[in-house]
């Protein structure tokens, strides 16, 4: 069992997450259970499986709950890009908040294999 708030990767993808919630107070009203949820659920739902995987037993299901971060991930990249396209994020907001998922994909996936290289 490991301590998640010591997490490089848990850290700055709970600082996404309330960034999000940020600007996700703009979007439309008519949006609140629509885009708004959707877009929260994904963005929380990255470090909450990292805390999750964490709390578990042994590095192979902490790898499982990881590899449901990134697909949690993936879905967020999405969306980020729909509420730019629908004008709900500016071209700057949207960028910013891309290159910081981009970041901690790339930190998700450096963690993923280094779980991967311990379990062999």
């Amino acid at each position: 069992m490991k301590d998640f708030r010591s997490l490089k990767v848990w850290e700055k993808s709970h600082d996404l997450v309330l960034k999000i919630y940020k600007e996700t107070e703009a979007f439309p009203k008519h949006e609140l259970y629509g885009m708004t949820s959707q877009i929260r659920r994904a963005a929380t739902s990255i470090p909450t499986n990292i805390a999750e995987g964490a709390g578990k037993d042994g590095d192979a299901e902490f790898k499982r709950y990881c590899l449901i971060a990134m697909g949690s991930s993936s879905e967020l990249e999405y969306l980020l890009l729909l509420s730019r396209d629908l004008s709900y994020l500016s071209d700057g907001k949207y960028q910013e908040l891309h290159d910081q998922l981009v970041e901690i994909r790339k930190m998700l996936n450096a963690f993923i294999q280094k779980l991967k290289q311990s379990h062999s």
